[in-house]
């Protein structure tokens, strides 16, 4: 997939996390909190390599 693809689909991932971490803190539960968090961490990396420069065609 494209670059800009993959760094959506990243930050999609990062807001999901937010929320279940969101949802965590209103409703009391730590799991649901540290789920949320684990998923943003993720979604972090993720973002992170679809930064980084891709090996293929240069001038």
């Amino acid at each position: 997939m494209g670059k800009s693809t993959d760094l959506a689909r990243a930050k999609a991932r990062r807001l999901k996390g937010m929320i279940k971490e969101s949802d965590g803190i209103a409703l009391g539960d730590e799991r649901l909190k540290a789920e949320g968090r684990r998923e943003q961490a993720a979604a972090r990396r993720q973002e992170e390599r679809a930064r980084e420069p891709r090996g293929g065609f240069e001038h």
